[in-house]
């Protein structure tokens, strides 16, 4: 184990973090410290603050800095293209974290969308078989939402077209913010009189975002709404019953295999050679090396399990939850 430290001692990963003011991103990052920390590297990073723009500079910005392999977390997953060429004209590895970056040169790892998609669809349709059906999807400039709603619709597909269930409304959600998830809420109760029966909502910023729309309008807690990152907020919110899933996906796990890559490609290792690393076609037509970890469905029924695994503690989940109504609170 000694040599395999020694090897690595003195690389320097770079990490540019698309939008860095999203809680879950801090425990990423931790994450990929720990395992950079650990194995004698250095850790850099930027917050492009939203900005597929600013992200080409910061990239740049890191490699100027000495990065020896980057992590991109990509705002513009077309956007970010000459940031990835620039590196590997460089001859720098580059990895496309959590976010496709649908170019050859970038290894992928993330946790399976689709799956995340299906797992929401599934959990709002036991709680809300039939009826009026809002989507909140994620960022047109990001391929996760289009992930996402497929696997959503693989699921709701048949309920759709015999027509148990309507899509009343859909929308893209600008940077995945809440406030723009709120807006989009608002109007698509607005268009059908409030009659909406369940959100399914992209990640736990747009279901708060929805669920302060439907807060407004009284209809929060009756109405089922999905979420994912499992955000300690929505944690809460599942607690107090006003979102009825978020789908874990443990980013500690992510952001330690990630730092591991980047430093096996640092050292020479090829795509290919990454353990566990398989092949997988893009959307358009890319062969990828990729990596897919698996999620987890949080409900009220199975809170405990992100409390016993340490990813949050009990007193945050269970804040302001009724006595006796949830069991990992008791």
């Amino acid at each position: 184990m000694l040599g395999a430290v020694q090897a690595q001692d003195g690389k320097v990963v770079g990490v540019s973090w698309s939008n860095f003011q999203e809680e879950r991103w801090k425990t990423d990052e931790a994450a990929i410290k720990k395992a950079l920390e650990a194995a004698g590297a250095k850790y850099i990073s930027a917050d492009a603050q939203s900005s597929a723009a600013k992200q080409l500079t910061d990239v740049e910005a890191l490699i100027n800095q000495g990065a020896d392999a980057l992590i991109i977390l990509a705002q513009d997953s077309t956007a970010i293209g000459p940031a990835v060429q620039t590196a590997v004209n460089n001859g720098i590895p580059v990895i496309g974290y959590d976010r496709l970056i649908d170019n050859k040169d970038a290894f992928y790892i993330t946790f399976d969308n689709k799956e995340v998609g299906r797992i929401q669809a599934r959990e709002v349709m036991k709680a809300q078989p039939e009826g009026n059906y809002a989507f909140i999807k994620g960022s047109s400039a990001d391929p996760n939402a289009d992930f996402l709603f497929s696997g959503q619709m693989e699921v709701l597909k048949d309920a759709i077209d015999s027509g148990k269930i309507k899509n009343v409304g859909e929308a893209y959600t600008d940077g995945w913010l809440p406030a723009n998830a709120q807006r989009n809420m608002e109007q698509i109760l607005t268009a059908n009189n409030n009659e909406v029966d369940a959100v399914v909502a992209s990640n736990d910023g747009t279901a708060g975002g929805a669920i302060a729309a439907l807060e407004a309008q009284g209809l929060a807690g009756t109405v089922p709404v999905s979420g994912q990152d499992a955000d300690f907020a929505a944690l809460n919110r599942i607690a107090k019953g006003t979102q009825t899933v978020s789908v874990w996906k443990d980013s500690r796990e992510l952001g330690k295999r990630a730092a591991e890559i980047a430093l096996q490609l640092a050292d020479g290792k090829t795509m290919d050679q990454v353990e566990g690393a398989e092949t997988w076609d893009s959307p358009s037509g890319q062969s990828l090396e990729s990596i897919f970890l698996t999620p987890v469905a949080i409900t009220k029924d199975n809170l405990g399990t992100v409390i016993d695994a340490g990813w949050v503690k009990k007193d945050v989940v269970c804040q302001g939850v009724e006595a006796g109504k949830v069991s990992a609170c008791n």
